[in-house]
């Protein structure tokens, strides 16, 4: 099962919009130091949106030669194009993924049975561990906790990330699942309470700043020691909430750079975070620690 801290990782870029890769080398091995549980390559916060189908292959391609066997990879391959996201899930298992995260199709706006039917048909193609993703604030698109259910009998789908920041969505999706379904949050705000009423992880912005206290945050709120993970959870609440303040990744791109990881290059149509909010950003990466 996947569980912890798990980052989603940024992609960094040089100025021309090339993938950075000996970045991304110094990136992925701060994250195996400071003790995360397993990186996201090529998620939303990897820019996965703006990566053409080669590029995000590569990317995949490159991560797992850099991480070997240090931790868990899970590729982000999801896509609103049903075809395309079984071409990208095959990318990862050719790459040695560990497991593919498949956020719901956007903008298409399908029915439940759309879903089910798009996230069977990926997982009879790619013989790859599968996480669905639901995140209906970028996506427009809600999966249902009986949607998940009826999605969790599938073999190779083996876990949720659950971005409604929601702890009854959490509680109707843990009556229809199995114990060893991987229950993970992408809502970093929430991400204790939610692992203290029974979810395993998280699929985490904030710690691609500070790894090793969002690493330790879970690993306490798993054990049920609630009161030592809340502690933490508040040292950097300031960062939960300020890594949202524009569309995410810009203001983690922005802050990677900040604390020393290149620079905070982006592609269009992401930009590079207003300068009325670095100064904010700035105070809380200083208060969580991170600088």
């Amino acid at each position: 099962m996947f569980k912890g801290s798990l980052v989603a990782l940024v992609t960094p870029m040089l100025g021309d919009g090339a993938v950075d890769y000996a970045q991304l080398e110094v990136l992925i091995d701060f994250h195996v130091e400071q003790g995360s549980d397993g990186l996201v390559i090529a998620g939303t916060t990897g820019e996965s949106a703006t990566l053409n189908p080669d590029e995000h292959c590569e990317l995949l391609r490159r991560s797992r030669e850099i991480i070997n066997q240090r931790l868990p990879m899970i590729a982000g391959t999801g896509a609103n194009s049903t075809s395309e996201a079984i071409e990208l899930t095959r990318c990862a298992k050719e790459a040695k993924a560990d497991a593919c995260l498949l956020v719901t199709p956007y903008y298409n706006k399908p029915t439940q049975r759309g879903l089910v039917l798009h996230h069977q048909a990926i997982a009879d193609a790619v013989d790859i561990p599968q996480i669905l993703y639901n995140v209906p604030g970028r996506t427009a698109c809600d999966m249902l906790a009986e949607t998940i259910g009826e999605l969790a009998k599938v073999s190779n789908i083996v876990g949720i990330k659950e971005a409604t920041g929601s702890m009854e969505r959490l509680a109707e999706i843990k009556k229809l699942v199995s114990d060893d379904f991987a229950l993970l949050t992408g809502d970093d705000s929430t991400t204790c309470e939610f692992i203290l009423n029974g979810g395993h992880g998280a699929i985490s912005v904030t710690a691609n700043v500070v790894p090793a206290k969002m690493a330790k945050m879970c690993r306490l709120a798993y054990e049920g020691k609630a009161q030592e993970a809340r502690n933490i959870d508040a040292e950097i609440a300031e960062l939960h909430r300020l890594l949202f303040i524009e569309s995410n990744p810009i203001p983690v791109k922005w802050a990677v750079a900040e604390i020393g990881f290149g620079e905070a290059h982006m592609r269009l149509p992401m930009t590079v975070l207003a300068e009325e909010y670095q100064d904010s950003v700035r105070k809380a990466l200083i208060a969580g620690g991170a600088i």
